[in-house]
């Protein structure tokens, strides 16, 4: 297949996987294992960050308003040195306390989870754990609560359970909305904290892959063209899968996305005991 239409669905894949609760982490190795893609920039370092940056312009796109109300709200309660009772200043700070977590842990752990959960059968096993831990959410989830209702505690939940996407297969989304489900978030509103929380995360994620593209450590010499197509398709389907996600759990539950991950969890192992897989 030629490296162009590779570059465009993996791309598309990264941009709806990054915010529909399906790991975009885990499709991103499964999807060029189950295509038999080797081409190596295609999995490469280079490739894999320029896709987050995509996905990094969708959050800020769909979200410019609420940065733009959030951003000078959190300087005025440093000014103030007060929140007062201004929600957007407590959201500024929630999305501060919650971020906390990915910041000390995911530097100091990042390579050595990705480089040990690499392969198919794991991603998938992972896909299983993390449809767990969806349905637990739906099914003991009060789903009573807005965002605004949201404590510093409640922030640090969602900040210390988004740590946990740092194994693929488990979804950023996918475990940032669940522990906003079981802190009694409604549906939207655990998903729009979690794709707010996204935000500062996907950036410093990216900043600090990129270092490695700066020292060398990617090992591949990027290839504009296709690091262009990735990056457009992942921007694209993210403000798509953002829109989506956002007025489809207004309506609907979460088990729609458990079915998925268990029906992709054993469509692996069946292809892992396959000739394929073989």
């Amino acid at each position: 297949m030629d490296l162009s239409i590779q570059a465009l669905i993996m791309g598309l894949v990264q941009g709806l996987t990054e915010f529909i609760p399906v790991s975009s982490s885990g499709h991103l190795i499964l999807v060029p294992w189950a295509m038999g893609w080797k081409d190596p920039f295609i999995n490469s370092l280079a490739f894999s960050v320029m896709l987050h940056m995509g996905t990094l312009l969708a959050l800020l796109v769909y979200f410019w308003h609420d940065w733009l109300t959030l951003i000078p709200a959190g300087l005025a309660s440093i000014r103030d040195r007060s929140i007062r009772d201004d929600p957007d200043r407590k959201l500024a700070w929630l999305l501060v306390v919650a971020t906390i977590p990915a910041v000390l842990v995911g530097p100091l752990l990042t390579d050595t989870i990705e480089s040990w959960v690499r392969e198919p059968a794991p991603v998938a096993a992972m896909l299983c754990v993390g449809a767990a831990i969806l349905w637990l959410a739906e099914r003991w989830g009060t789903k009573v609560r807005e965002m605004e209702s949201m404590t510093f505690g409640g922030a640090l939940v969602v900040g210390v359970a988004q740590v946990l996407a740092l194994v693929p297969g488990i979804s950023r989304s996918g475990i940032s909305i669940s522990a906003g489900l079981f802190e009694g978030l409604n549906r939207e509103a655990a998903a729009r904290f979690s794709f707010l929380m996204a935000t500062p995360v996907v950036a410093g994620a990216g900043l600090w892959e990129a270092r490695k593209l700066v020292t060398g450590e990617a090992g591949v010499h990027p290839e504009t063209r296709l690091m262009l197509i990735g990056f457009v398709a992942a921007a694209t389907a993210g403000v798509l899968a953002i829109h989506f996600m956002l007025q489809f759990l207004r309506r609907q539950p979460v088990t729609w996305f458990v079915a998925y991950r268990v029906v992709a969890a054993v469509a692996v192992f069946f292809l892992l005991l396959s000739p394929h897989g073989a």
